[in-house]
């Protein structure tokens, strides 16, 4: 069985965790091949979105495996297959896996189907839009089992909650209910179990359907201008979009407006 699975819809990438017997857990195997999934989402021209979901009906992800991914990181595993081989050999080939540390340039929607906790709460943190059943629930519980929430959470999370909120999850391990994460702001939907897929289309439909190139940059640049003074921000703007109204589809979007038509974009 293929942990990942890829699914190409046009212009949109869907990427599932398909390892549901173990609640989709991070093994090598599966992070190795979600970074390779990753990859391709990045450099296929044609895909302007990308969905990432998981498989079954019980979690989106329960974080990493701890019987496998864990005692390989920490040495008390020796490798025993090409995915072990692939994780020890390769820098970062598993941050690549929960977008830590690597970028893949294009919109990322998490459609949440249940329980994202540890890994797999990380790796909603790298998505830019997320969907979530109202089943699910939400944390970093590396704390309780005295590791670190190393795919990113002491970084993201601060930035992605009200500080205090944040601290809190990350020092108890507590989990929160997709309701209170919708609340805090972490989510942008919260729909009945089951429905968080054709949710999570229908937003990915409306970016697919704009302009590719502008979509690209005006992701860049408000992911990069986090944290940069007002100023600086401006500055790095005007970096960024200068280029987009050079475009081709910067000609073709006034045009189709004004002879009243959907726009033809074509990425250039």
């Amino acid at each position: 069985m293929t942990k990942v699975l890829f699914e190409k819809k046009v212009h949109i990438a869907i990427v599932t965790l398909n390892r549901p017997e173990a609640r989709n857990a991070f093994d090598p195997e599966l992070l190795i091949r979600l970074g390779d999934a990753w990859e391709q989402v990045k450099t296929d021209n044609d895909i302007r979105v990308a969905i990432v979901t998981g498989s079954g009906d019980k979690a989106f992800c329960a974080g990493a495996d701890l019987g496998r991914l864990i005692p390989l990181m920490s040495g008390a595993r020796e490798p025993e297959d090409e995915w072990d081989n692939r994780a020890k050999a390769e820098p970062g080939a598993l941050s690549k896996g929960i977008l830590r540390d690597w970028d893949i340039e294009k919109p990322v929607i998490a459609a949440i189907n249940g329980h994202a906790i540890a890994g797999g709460m990380e790796l909603v943190q790298g998505t830019d839009i997320r969907v979530s059943a109202d089943t699910a629930r939400f944390g970093v519980q590396e704390v309780k089992w005295a590791i670190f929430p190393a795919g990113g959470s002491t970084v993201r999370l601060p930035r992605q909650l009200p500080y205090a909120k944040a601290m809190e999850l990350l020092l108890t391990g507590d989990l929160i209910s997709a309701q209170e994460a919708l609340k805090l702001g972490f989510l942008n939907r919260v729909v009945p179990k089951g429905q968080e897929l054709d949710a999570a289309m229908e937003i990915a439909e409306k970016i697919a359907a704009n302009g590719p190139i502008a979509v690209k940059a005006i992701r860049q640049s408000a992911r990069a201008c986090l944290g940069l003074t007002e100023e600086e921000g401006m500055k790095l703007e005007n970096k960024i979009s200068g280029p987009v109204f050079r475009t081709q589809d910067a000609q073709e979007g006034p045009r189709a407006f004004m002879e009243k038509r959907a726009p033809a974009y074509q990425g250039k």
